[in-house]
């Protein structure tokens, strides 16, 4: 990931690092240091390297010698969690700049983008042109909308497609607020037929914290719009409102089921892999196996049996967190993260378990789904 990048000299002076401990530093995209991964991934680290002195007029060949050179020195003080970067930099012993950034720093940057590829002629290259004009324009969401309510409608009812629609707008719009707060630029919702929505944004995330905001902020949206349509059937008994109250949660706690691609399978990750210790893995270990036999104590087998399956992913993906470009959660992030997953999935089964117990056969298929 880009730890820093300030200027030097009149060019960019960039730092790459990872978890595993190595970092890269570049003048002007020219790498000029570097220090390899190491088990002590955080602490003091200086960079050392020279440039050569430019001659300050063609009519001193005396500044052109080949020992004229500028020594650069930078200096890091580097904790990860919480993350902090304190840095200095020193020309020849002379301080020019300091500072320090912090995980906010790193969710508002825009990382070094790399030079892009020269367009290829030929079917492919045409091919792929078209496809990204395509999904550019437009024009897409709105065909992609018509598919998706003529798919639902065929399949269920006209009625049911355009609910199924609106819950699923509603989950997304979650995913684009959380993506503008953090100041990334949308591309807006896109409905896919028998598959759901998808909220896109051409901007990349940099730290586990906006992967797991921008993650759960879907489900709790759902979950809003459940607990609304809850108050309308309390104050109208309109049984519409409760059947979109239970069928919503339903659409919203299989989205936090902790497989990946899913809503749930980017936050679990997101925490697990925060954890640089065996216990943090062991407590994740035990989270994952106390969900296990919760579920299936109350029944929930579909759920219990997901539950196992994406816990299981997670965790033998673990020992990979290291190659991650994103910035982990600290402590006091995990904790928070975790406790706003398991409050949204217990709301959201407790909305399932009361509108099943209303003693409508229709009410109860959410329920039943999850029991089978």
């Amino acid at each position: 990931m880009e730890l820093l990048k300030i200027d030097c000299l009149g060019k960019t002076l960039r730092l790459e690092g990872s978890l595993a401990g190595w970092q890269q530093l570049f003048w002007d995209n020219n790498l000029v240091s570097q220090k390899s991964a190491a088990a002590d991934n955080h602490g003091l680290r200086v960079h050392v390297f020279e440039l050569a002195q430019q001659p300050q007029a063609a009519t001193e060949p005396q500044a052109q010698a080949a020992g004229d050179t500028i020594q650069i020195r930078l200096e890091t003080d580097l904790i990860w969690q919480p993350f902090k970067l304190d840095y200095r930099l020193l020309q020849d012993d002379e301080v020019i700049a300091q500072g320090s950034r912090t995980s906010q720093d790193i969710e508002r940057q825009t990382p070094e983008q790399a030079p892009e590829a020269k367009p290829r002629l030929g079917l492919a290259g045409l091919a792929s042109l078209g496809f990204k004009l395509l999904k550019s324009a437009k024009v897409i969401k709105v065909v992609l909308a018509g598919a998706s309510i003529a798919a639902y409608s065929w399949m269920f009812s006209f009625q049911f497609a355009i609910a199924l629609i609106a819950c699923l707008m509603f989950h997304e719009y979650g995913h684009i607020r959380a993506m503008q707060y953090f100041g990334m630029k949308t591309k807006g919702i896109y409905l896919i037929p028998f598959m759901g929505g998808l909220a896109l944004s051409d901007e990349k995330i940099n730290t586990r914290w906006q992967d797991v905001v921008i993650s759960i902020m879907g489900p709790s949206f759902g979950l809003l719009l459940s607990l609304a349509s809850l108050v309308a059937y309390q104050v109208t008994g309109n049984s519409f409102f409760a059947g979109l109250a239970s069928f919503n949660a339903l659409l919203n706690l299989f989205n936090l089921l902790p497989i990946l691609p899913l809503d749930g399978g980017h936050i679990l990750k997101s925490i697990s892999f925060s954890m640089n210790s065996i216990t943090g893995l062991v407590a994740c270990i035990l989270g994952a196996a106390i969900g296990v036999y919760l579920s299936y104590s109350l029944g929930l087998a579909l759920l219990g049996f997901l539950l196992l399956i994406g816990s299981l992913e997670i965790v033998f993906e673990w020992r990979h967190r290291h190659q991650s470009h994103l910035l982990p959660l600290d402590r006091y992030g995990q904790l928070f993260s975790g406790a706003w997953y398991l409050l949204t999935v217990a709301a959201l089964i407790g909305i399932i378990w009361y509108f099943a117990t209303q003693g409508d056969a229709i009410l109860a298929l959410p329920l039943q789904i999850l029991q089978s």
